[in-house]
């Protein structure tokens, strides 16, 4: 007998059609094969398989049982194979109807007793589902959520494989998962810093009030206690919530990667902090077999480097052409697969390795041989891609005031969420979305200088020497803060202002 059942497995972030195929042979030796480039993992599902259809009182076939994975010049891992092979080992002995397995797709690994459980990319796989046009998914209970944010399928939360057996030749029907509704997938105010706790530092509120409203990149430089951190902490609550589709394509990732854990999608921007003894690899994605690095798993919010200078430069300037493109794209003997990557760099730094360095009231240290080769660990064309430069200077007495009452970051974030609304409406018929994403042809289209504005960017390139890019970040920062203000126009004392944070020499 002869079953044909469908499953899925995902190839960097996109679901693959998997047909899972199930011959029981009236004749042979008794025998469990599994064919079509599978992993130990999957090799191990043998044991799973045939322990967990005995636990449920089922009879496994008494002879030869052949599984074939197509197509088979794929390689397939993970467990998620452990429900669809199960099915189709009782479909062929006769104890599953087949009809109903046409147009449907089953993923989810086996426990010893028969329960199912969460397997990693469901969502990708849901949305291969809705675009082939497969009408029910079953999943464990604990993926039902998440593959519930797709539209268009039935998705079936399948606790037990006898449920489904019963649910499969219509004895006890499994209820179709509840469709999460867009007014649930909000973003609540529960963060845990806020701005209304940073004492002082007012500028550098400032500046991210403008990175936050442009998804512009940040260093801050300065010295230790001065609140870098505390800064990097609380920028999380000035971003406004995602949209639906940012919402899926950010769950995505995370689902691909096994990090939904006990939530079924990311409500909010991700903030991403990895330590500077973090790999290349690590940082950027990719191994053996590629899975998504920090910065995709930073996809649409920020990725935070706290101690910008301790990171291996080498893992620095790999940074370089995501910042641009906004994807990266890994090679591979097997093959090339692309991450999408549209992070907000905010990075933390000292001016010297004491980190005393201008400081008004406590002398550095270091020898100026140091203090050389500490700033030689960040690039020129890395820097030249940071767009706003902010020195944190000391917090004075007069602003550790703990009954001092600082603007909160409900507030800074209306006004945020208003400039952005400004953008979306500009950008409508583009592939962008805010500011810091445009091109220099977009600027060249979307912006409009005063008189004014412009002679003082022809005196700003003279003077400050503005590659191209710096004069491109300059025309985009300023036209956040005309956003922020309400205007159409990029007035001089915008540009005067985002001329401000440009990187200062050293």
């Amino acid at each position: 007998m002869l079953a044909k059942v469908l499953s899925g497995t995902t190839i960097g972030l996109d679901g693959v059609l998997i047909e899972v195929e199930v011959d029981v042979a009236g004749k042979g030796f008794p025998t469990f094969t599994i064919v079509g480039l599978p992993s130990k993992s999957i090799d191990e599902a043998k044991d799973r398989v045939r322990t967990a259809i005995e636990n449920v009182n089922f009879d496994m076939p008494d002879s030869r049982l052949t599984v074939n994975l197509a197509p088979a010049d794929i390689p397939k891992e993970g467990s998620g194979f452990d429900l669809p092979i199960a099915v189709g080992i009782l479909a062929a002995s006769g104890y599953v109807d087949k009809d109903r397995l046409s147009k449907s797709l089953f993923l989810g690994e086996l426990s010893l007793e028969g329960k199912v459980r969460r397997v990693p990319g469901v969502i990708s796989v849901a949305l291969l589902a809705k675009k082939l046009k497969i009408t029910d998914l079953y999943v464990s209970v604990e993926n039902a959520k998440e593959a519930g944010l797709v539209e268009s399928i039935n998705v079936y939360p399948v606790s037990r494989l006898a449920d489904l057996v019963l649910h499969l030749n219509q004895q006890k029907p499994i209820s179709i998962q509840a469709k999460i509704k867009w007014q649930e997938v909000v973003s609540q105010d529960n963060y845990d810093f806020d701005f209304a706790e940073v004492r002082g530092q007012e500028q550098a509120k400032r500046a991210l009030e403008i990175a936050a409203s442009g998804f512009h990149n940040v260093l801050l430089k300065g010295p230790p206690g001065a609140g870098k951190t505390m800064l990097s902490r609380a920028f999380p609550s000035l971003l406004p919530k995602m949209d639906r589709d940012e919402t899926l394509e950010v769950s995505k990732i995370y689902s691909v990667s096994g990090l939904l854990q006990n939530k079924f999608y990311i409500d909010k921007p991700p903030f991403r902090s990895p330590h500077h003894t973090t790999s290349r690899i690590g940082l950027i994605g990719g191994g053996t077999h590629p899975t998504p690095g920090e910065i995709s798993l930073a996809h649409r919010g920020v990725l935070f480097l706290d101690e910008l200078s301790e990171f291996p430069r080498s893992v620095l300037e790999s940074l370089r052409q995501p910042l641009e493109d906004g994807f990266v794209s890994i090679s591979r003997a097997a093959g090339s697969l692309t991450f999408p990557c549209r992070f907000l760099l905010l990075a933390a730094s000292n001016p010297c390795p004491c980190g005393y360095l201008g400081h008004p009231k406590r002398k550095c240290r270091c020898m100026p041989g140091a203090i050389l080769k500490y700033h030689k660990r960040l690039s020129g064309p890395l820097l030249d891609r940071i767009d706003i430069h902010i020195d944190v200077p000391p917090v004075g007495e007069d602003s550790l005031d703990l009954y001092q009452n600082a603007e909160p970051s409900k507030i800074i974030r209306s006004r945020v969420t208003t400039a952005r609304q400004r953008q979306v409406k500009r950008f409508k018929n583009s592939k962008i979305k805010v500011n810091g994403e445009m091109s220099s042809a977009q600027v060249k289209k979307h912006c409009q200088l005063t008189s004014e504005a412009v002679n003082l960017l022809k005196q700003a390139i003279s003077r400050l020497s503005l590659s191209a890019r710096s004069y491109f970040k300059v025309i985009k920062i300023a036209q956040t803060i005309a956003d922020l203000s309400g205007k159409d126009k990029i007035e001089a004392a915008y540009v005067a202002e985002a001329l401000q944070y440009r990187a200062k020499e050293e």
